[in-house]
């Protein structure tokens, strides 16, 4: 699916050629002309990235970015004409990712903006997997035995064998292994 980036520009011109280029890219485009109607459509349009100018009717550009960052981590650009120390300063204070000062390059842009979304993949990708469920390992059936890894229980013929669970983990390491010699440390290693 594509990715959806908010551009928020009260320049007219400038905010037509940025979808204009963006959507060229592949991106879909949501806008916006000033800071309130930023953070309504921020919040309606749930975007992946937002392209935000500084200099804003309404409320100015270091406001939405505070704004939307109590709210989320959506990847900010800022996109100004701003470009005293100060400035960056402020907005990467306030939650920016990353200013660039206008004039700009597109192609500057667009590779900054392929980063930021890229990074944010990223990091979606490492919390997912870090939240995900471990793997759940299926009983292994020989014969009319069977072991359960994750219960750590041992049947034969329908009945539980009175092991602890450490024997249990044994057993079900002798039966993978089952035909293989193996020295005492090996088991020992992997139990």
């Amino acid at each position: 699916m594509a990715e959806k980036i908010l551009i928020v520009e009260d320049e007219t011109i400038l905010r037509e050629t940025l979808a204009y280029n963006f959507t060229r890219e592949g991106y879909l485009v949501e806008q916006a002309v000033d800071g309130p109607a930023a953070i309504a459509a921020a919040r309606v349009h749930s975007p992946d990235l937002i392209v935000l100018d500084l200099i804003l009717p309404g409320i100015d550009g270091f406001e939405v970015c505070r704004s939307m960052r109590r709210k989320s981590n959506v990847p900010i650009l800022m996109l100004t004409a701003r470009d005293a120390e100060v400035d960056r300063g402020v907005g990467l204070e306030v939650g920016a990712d990353d200013y660039l000062t206008k004039p700009f390059s597109m192609r500057e842009l667009m590779a900054r903006v392929r980063a930021l979304l890229w990074r944010m993949r990223m990091s979606q990708e490492q919390v997912a997997a870090t939240h995900a469920s471990p793997p759940v390992e299926a009983p292994l059936t020989i014969g009319d035995l069977t072991i359960h890894p994750v219960r750590r229980e041992a049947r034969r013929a329908g009945q539980v064998l009175p092991l602890r669970p450490k024997e249990c983990e044994l057993q079900l390491f002798f039966a993978r292994h089952r035909g293989q010699e193996l020295t005492r440390e090996v088991p020992l290693q992997h139990v």
